[in-house]
């Protein structure tokens, strides 16, 4: 049995640059994986695909993303499916952190190491892009600015080491929703732009973007509130994640991050962490 963890991420900057003919949106957007992480199990079994979820309602079927990434894989290494995989969940689910693209990333790179590395890293991002938009952001493994539909992916420079405390009110929120609330018309030609630079955490906090923030809160106005706690208490920056509805503080140190978690308490439905960037 093998145990791997499976980290969340934080978009720090999300433009929507275009809607696609094929119903995509081209993005420019700069992904930090955190440590907040799911614990993920792998086992050989002696046929078959199980994949568990223990305490969530997530479908544990070709419903689920990580099912889908395990089929994907053994069809392409032409191999009888003989996993069994448990997911303990910690990232919340709909959140905008990535936790199943996450998973189905550290499926495909823990299925390739069981099997003795056949795939280089560039199929099996290749797989993951046919399987979530964000999984070969998980499988690149790195600080990345993503562009195209989020498949396309380059190391973005050094970053020093940010402390984030999170706030997820308790409802999930539909990716698709919150895109078509863009209300963007198709466009067949690229979108020019130019990739921001930051140099220094600075830089960053003052650069912190996130296109489909204005529609998520018209939908749910809590969140601005969110963000205006974690500014009152000492965040440098906050931004909502994704599609949201999580929404994060950045802190320069950890002691910082503490003291803001500390302040928030305990609130019914609602979660907090503490994480840092990896």
């Amino acid at each position: 049995m093998i145990t791997r963890e499976s980290p969340a991420k934080v978009n720090l900057y999300l433009r929507v640059l275009r809607k696609r003919e094929d119903g995509y949106h081209d993005i420019l957007s700069l992904m930090q994986r955190i440590s907040l992480c799911d614990e993920m199990t792998f086992a050989s079994t002696d046929g078959g695909i199980a994949v568990r979820c223990p305490g969530t309602d997530l479908p544990e079927d070709q419903g689920n993303i990580v099912y889908r990434a395990a089929t994907a894989f053994f069809s392409r290494i032409g191999a009888p499916p003989e996993i069994r995989i448990t997911i303990q969940k910690r990232i919340p689910i709909g959140a905008g952190l990535g936790g199943g693209s996450s998973n189905a990333a550290t499926t495909l790179m823990t299925l390739n190491e069981m099997h003795g590395s056949p795939l280089a890293r560039g199929e099996l991002m290749k797989i993951g892009a046919g399987i979530g938009a964000d999984v070969p952001f998980f499988v690149f493994g790195k600080t990345a600015w993503a562009s195209g539909i989020g498949d396309l992916l380059t190391e973005a420079p050094f970053l020093p080491t940010l402390w984030f405390v999170l706030i997820n009110p308790g409802f999930e929120i539909s990716t698709k929703m919150v895109y078509q609330g863009l209300n963007l018309g198709l466009t067949k030609h690229r979108i020019k732009y130019s990739i921001p630079r930051f140099y220094a955490a600075e830089d960053l906090i003052r650069g912190l973007l996130n296109d489909l923030e204005k529609v998520t809160l018209q939908i749910h106005p809590v969140l601005d509130q969110i963000k205006t706690f974690l500014l009152e208490n000492g965040a440098r920056g906050a931004l909502m994640s994704g599609s949201g509805p999580t929404v994060f503080g950045i802190f320069t140190d950890e002691k910082s991050a503490c003291r803001a978690e500390e302040n928030w308490g305990q609130r019914t439905g609602w979660r907090v962490f503490r994480a840092k960037s990896l």
